[in-house]
């Protein structure tokens, strides 16, 4: 394993205080052994950490690339830890600490506790939880992130009643956690705007790392008769858009620019949350000596964070039928997005399914 970048939390890892007082040096518990960090840059280190595993074309992959592109341009130190397991979170977090580390940037609602538990322990250590709830009361050092994905997946809504021949759209997510069953209510909603009388499906997949199960749902959903589906589903994804290549006329609206080459064909727009300039932005603050913890931010269209794309590789590849209805319907799109934008146009928040 190249210890650069990257660390991997085995499953059984115990809590242990791993700074050697006479080097100097912190060690995280990985596959292979004990992976040393070295001495700290004087801007300290940026540690990710990571729930769900690199190599998703997604927003793991955009996260490191951004942490990476940021560390090339400030010259901190850093490094990514791919948290497997959750009954290791807590010590994940307390080994950083111990290690001195300067800034913690933790992933997805999983880590919400044990983020909340550990980072008052560290109070010279700046905490951000990348999709995480406001948290009550306020910890001093730590800074939350949402995400209002679900006006987003309004958009795709609107875009799939006009593009789909059907009337039949499908929505795929990983887990039914509220977030991403608003993301679903939400699709519905700006699918219904246009067409009332379409049917949205909504199926979820279990997980965010099993291609193999998302091949099988989309394959059944197409099958059906959907022929428009939204993902929501992280590297789960990939089987998705492998059963849309399938066949002509199925289509995909994906997570991430990256998953554009997996369906030149199928991929036709995207609900892009990017979560590398997330990352970006947020350490990009916590480097400064400004920055006040204890707050949520709140982000959503317009942002530069999340957006409603079409694929310019779908644009120069699918079929040209679909090409012509993308552009016959952007400018609805773009007007409704000023709309939600302005306030003009209210996108309900409905976590139920």
């Amino acid at each position: 394993m190249n210890p650069e970048q990257h660390v991997t939390t085995a499953h059984s890892i115990s809590r242990r205080r791993f700074i050697e007082s006479t080097a100097g040096i912190a060690a995280v518990a990985g596959i292979g052994g004990l992976i040393p960090l070295p001495a700290f840059a004087d801007q300290g280190l940026v540690a990710l950490v990571h729930t769900q595993a690199a190599g998703d074309s997604g927003p793991i992959d955009s996260m490191i690339a951004r942490l990476n592109q940021l560390a090339g341009e400030q010259g901190f130190d850093k490094r990514t830890v791919y948290a497997q397991d959750a009954a290791t979170f807590e010590t994940v977090f307390r080994t950083l600490g111990d290690a001195g580390t300067s800034i913690v940037v933790a992933t997805f609602p999983a880590v919400s506790e044990p983020v909340k538990a550990v980072a008052p322990e560290y109070p010279d250590t700046r905490w951000i939880h990348l999709f995480g709830d406001p948290v009550e009361p306020p910890i001093p050092n730590l800074v939350t992130v949402s995400y209002n994905y679900y006006l987003g997946c309004y958009l795709s809504g609107v875009f799939a009643a006009n593009v789909s021949k059907t009337g039949k759209i499908g929505y795929i997510g990983g887990i039914s956690i509220p977030p991403l069953n608003a993301d679903f209510n939400a699709l519905k909603a700006g699918v219904h705007s246009v067409n009332p009388d379409a049917t949205v499906t909504a199926a979820f997949a279990g997980s965010f790392q099993d291609p193999a199960k998302g091949y099988e749902i989309a394959t059944q959903m197409y099958l059906d008769g959907i022929d428009y589906i939204q993902t929501d589903a992280a590297a789960t994804d990939g089987g998705i858009i492998q059963a849309a290549n399938e066949s002509p006329g199925r289509m995909v609206s994906a997570l991430s620019p990256a998953q554009y080459k997996l369906g030149p064909g199928s991929v036709i727009s995207i609900v892009n949350l990017n979560f590398g300039q997330s990352l970006y932005n947020e350490v990009d603050a916590a480097l400064g000596t400004n920055w006040a913890g204890g707050s949520h931010v709140p982000t959503g269209l317009g942002t530069g964070v999340i957006e409603f794309e079409l694929s310019p590789v779908f644009m120069e590849q699918g079929p040209q039928d679909l090409v012509d209805a993308s552009e016959l319907a952007w400018p609805q799109i773009e007007a409704t997005k000023a709309g939600v934008i302005d306030g003009s146009i209210m996108v309900p928040f409905n976590t139920s399914i």
